[in-house]
């Protein structure tokens, strides 16, 4: 499997998204839990049927693509990835509080940490991003190799992972989160996402909290063909001084709009109201 996931970086992304368009579509007809769940969650969110349709597409390419993004060389893929609010990234940083990267389900999400790490990191210090392994060792020991380029920084899912978030937000870099993930149990609050309760993350909230650093939203737009990816940076005023649940409340509404600007972008197949994992953040590091 590593070496077929090798070989597909070499290939046009156009190609891989092509190849994805095809897997979403198999995933969706062959699966009736998968099938069940997406359709749920678009009707819920009022998604019309052809943005929904693209959506199955989406999803697909999202697989398709991770050999490019991931293995490419950044000289190759720089060229196709653009910014739009870059200037809001870089004055977060430039003030040395620190910055939490939000970057939801939508588009390429994995695009963002890896072209920050390549523009950004030179100057501000390594992204740092929690990891939790997979349950597939030839794709964990994948995950390992990414997320350990240069200018990225991997922190674990344990306290002593969270120290070393926090560590780096009072260094003023630049951490990456997951806002609609559904967090371990004691780890989140339940909060409504599209009118029904969702178990929300809080940690986000706490470091901001904590250390001051600015929350700012960035999300990879596919574009069509091939032709690459925008990545969009944008403010995200949420209200910190009041409590979890309000502040959770508030950050599920902002992504609900960021979601319905591009529907068909985002992850519906994601179980995003399932019972939080019982495990909690473990004191190894």
């Amino acid at each position: 499997m590593t070496l077929l996931f090798r070989l597909s970086a070499h290939l046009p992304l156009w190609f891989l998204h092509l190849l994805g368009t095809a897997l979403g579509w198999l995933v969706y007809l062959s699966s009736p839990t998968y099938r069940q769940r997406f359709n749920e969650n678009t009707a819920r969110a009022g998604v019309s049927a052809s943005e929904a349709n693209r959506a199955i597409s989406e999803a697909g390419k999202l697989v398709t693509e991770l050999p490019w993004i991931w293995l490419r060389p950044a000289s190759q893929k720089l060229p196709k990835i653009r910014w739009e609010g870059a200037d809001l990234l870089e004055s977060a940083l430039a003030s040395g509080k620190g910055l939490i990267f939000m970057t939801p389900h939508v588009g390429c999400f994995e695009a963002v940490p890896q072209i920050q790490a390549v523009q950004f990191s030179p100057r501000y210090g390594d992204l740092t991003v929690m990891y939790r392994p997979s349950k597939a060792a030839w794709f964990d020991a994948l995950l390992r190799e990414v997320r350990s380029i240069p200018g990225l920084a991997r922190a674990p899912t344990t306290t002593g992972g969270v120290r070393q978030i926090v560590k780096a937000l009072r260094q003023g870099k630049a951490v990456g989160m997951l806002p609609d993930q559904v967090p371990p149990e004691g780890m989140g609050v339940w909060a409504p996402f599209f009118g029904q309760p969702a178990y929300t993350m809080t940690l986000a909230l706490r470091l901001a909290r904590q250390t001051g650093a600015t929350m700012l939203v960035a999300l990879g737009e596919r574009l069509p063909w091939g032709r690459g990816y925008v990545v969009h940076v944008e403010a995200l005023d949420l209200p910190l001084d009041q409590s979890d649940g309000v502040a959770a409340a508030a950050l599920n509404a902002a992504m609900e709009q960021l979601i319905l600007k591009r529907p068909s972008m985002y992850l519906w197949s994601y179980a995003r109201y399932k019972q939080p994992r019982k495990e909690a953040l473990t004191e190894s590091s």
